[in-house]
């Protein structure tokens, strides 16, 4: 009697825990493709999140603080973005489980996980290897076992969303480091790049996948690419991969990705970075409104190619580069402490304030909350700019939605005022 009242009551807790974590899948049909979370069509209205105080870089860890510090950190960043009607935040691999379940049950927001996947450099035998080689056996065994531990770690979190594998690493074949340069415009060098380099590593990318869907079949793997660089390779080593994740920064639209994807892999895409920074470097001053009028441009697109809208219907959402200023990525270990207005590399994209021959994309300025100082506890205060009140609009819109037309999304952004969302500012 006793054994099986206890085989009960372990069957019991592992149907609790089983119900609480949410079905997530991709739907493909006649009208394009959704993710699909418990039944219910889902868009991502997404942001990219994480938390730097004045002063810190990426050697900081908002985890690594105590309890209480971090809860206030989230208490107030969780709750500006659920104003603003955020559903989901791109995290990377190393916030504990606990949290996003925090973040999930108390504001609703489901994480994006991000594993690296190698984009920055990995520690092989004791040696530190600045240029991840996917062809290496010894870097394909260390990054698989790192899906085993993913898996094993998050695959029960209540508010995990998908996981994520790398961070435009396919640009990180061409240069080492995090801090963003111009690309090179050799198609020669590209290719031979794409086959010798990029392919083993598309190539590990699919296997990653399968390993993780083997053991969690609850959440989509997607990867995260830059733009639409090897596509074709993707489309033939990444057959197991869900979603195609992208940064892409082209300026207010994105042009022909939607269909360039849907043809070359009839698979969703999901903006994983996108945006604009709020300075101009022309005038060498702050510019929210014309950071605003990009973003309501690049969401405008990815709710009219969402499925049923009559475009491409492949737009599963995206997440906006990025909640705030990043006070350290001009440079990355120096001048923590300034709010640099170096322009570190050229887009014609954003052509408001580019000037023939002169960088134009700021990197410390892409949040669209400015950041305060940082007070005795580590923490700091936002304060929303123009953007954060027009995306508050955009985001009251489900694109998915009954009775949701392609005019009534096009009514939608027409509604939209910019030099309202500047007001709020004020």
């Amino acid at each position: 009697m006793k054994n099986n009242f206890l085989g009960f009551f372990l069957f019991f807790l592992a149907a609790v825990a089983f119900a609480q974590v949410d079905q997530v899948s991709v739907l493909q049909n006649d009208e394009g493709a959704k993710l699909v979370i418990n039944g219910e069509d889902f868009m991502i209205n997404g942001m990219n999140w994480d938390y730097f105080p004045i002063g810190t870089n990426f050697s900081y860890s908002l985890w690594k603080q105590s309890d209480d510090v971090i809860k206030a950190a989230l208490d107030a960043e969780m709750g500006l973005l659920k104003n603003m009607n955020v559903n989901a935040i791109r995290q990377y691999t190393g916030v504990p489980s606990k949290w996003i379940e925090y973040i999930f049950k108390e504001y609703g927001i489901y994480t994006l996980l991000n594993h690296s996947f190698g984009r920055y450099g990995l520690t092989i035998d004791g040696a530190w290897e600045a240029v991840t080689d996917y062809s290496d056996p010894r870097t394909q065994e260390l990054l698989l076992s790192e899906m085993d531990d993913l898996v094993k770690n998050y695959k029960n979190t209540p508010g995990l969303l998908m996981y994520l594998l790398g961070n435009e690493n396919n640009y990180g074949l061409f240069w080492a480091g995090a801090e963003t340069e111009d690309f090179p415009d050799d198609e020669e060098e590209k290719k031979f790049i794409g086959e010798q380099r990029g392919r083993p590593m598309y190539r590990l990318m699919n296997d990653a996948a399968i390993k993780i869907k083997a053991v969690d079949s609850s959440h989509p793997v997607a990867i995260c690419n830059g733009d639409v660089l090897f596509i074709d390779i993707i489309s033939e080593e990444c057959k197991e991969v869900d979603v195609y994740g992208v940064n892409m920064y082209r300026g207010v639209s994105f042009g022909d990705a939607f269909e360039v994807v849907k043809e070359k892999l009839n698979k969703p895409i999901m903006f994983t970075e996108f945006g604009a920074d709020a300075f101009n470097a022309i005038e060498n001053t702050e510019d929210q409104r014309t950071q605003a009028y990009y973003l309501v441009g690049n969401w405008k697109e990815i709710y009219e190619n969402a499925a049923g809208q009559g475009k491409a219907g492949n737009s599963i959402g995206g997440f906006t580069f990025q909640f705030s200023d990043g006070w350290w990525k001009f440079g990355q270990t120096k001048n923590l402490d300034i709010h640099d207005k170096n322009a570190s590399w050229a887009n014609g994209g954003y052509s408001i304030d580019l000037e023939e021959g002169k960088n134009n994309m700021n990197e410390e300025w892409f949040g669209i909350c400015a950041k305060g100082p940082t007070n005795e506890r580590g923490l700091y205060e936002l304060y929303p700019r123009a953007a954060y009140y027009a995306l508050s609009e955009v985001h009251k819109l489900n694109p998915h939605a009954k009775g949701v037309t392609p005019e009534l999304v096009e009514a939608h952004f027409e509604n939209i005022k910019l030099k309202d969302a500047e007001t709020k500012t004020h």
